[in-house]
């Protein structure tokens, strides 16, 4: 959508994750700051998912040991939470990743993670972050011109604010 500071193992891992989890009910969303006057609270998960059952899956991409091993906030605030890396990566990490984190190495599902409760407060802060973020790339979308695109992102952000209104109705 716009330039990236992305470096270009970052973007093919990025690419190779989106083929593996894109699937009808998912809705994805790259960058999104979790929360709003507490943002530094929770930090920024660099691919957010929601599928149309209300689990939300985080996923932390990390193209180095370096990455990895960075000030960086990892930000698990999922129902699962994963890291994506390359081979390479995987194998000089991997007796560093918490209990009950996922794996995904090379696009593929290399470790299970274990589900974790999310409050209804936090998952409403998901929701909203995420709708955020994607107001963001609609209007990213909007000054390329691409109306198919426009009109994908706008649906899901519509059945997203419905997903979050059920919830508020509901507590």
């Amino acid at each position: 959508m716009s330039k990236t500071n992305k470096n270009e193992v970052t973007l093919n891992l990025e690419k190779q994750l989106r083929r593996n989890i894109s699937k009808m009910g998912t809705f994805i969303c790259p960058e999104v700051t979790i929360g709003f006057n507490d943002a530094s609270k929770h930090g920024r998960v660099d691919i957010l998912t929601i599928d149309t059952k209300g689990i939300a899956r985080c996923y932390e991409v990390k193209s180095s040991v370096e990455d990895f091993k960075s000030k960086a906030k990892w930000s698990f605030v999922g129902h699962y939470n994963y890291f994506v890396c390359n081979s390479e990566t995987y194998e000089q990490i991997k007796d560093d990743i918490p209990n009950g984190i996922g794996v995904y190495v090379d696009g593929y599902c290399k470790k299970k993670p274990k589900k974790q409760q999310v409050s209804d407060d936090m998952y409403k802060t998901i929701l909203m972050s995420m709708i955020r973020s994607l107001s963001r790339d609609t209007d990213k979308l909007y000054k390329l011109d691409n109306p198919r695109a426009i009109e994908q992102y706008e649906s899901t952000i519509e059945r997203l604010r419905r997903e979050n209104y059920r919830l508020r109705k509901n507590k």
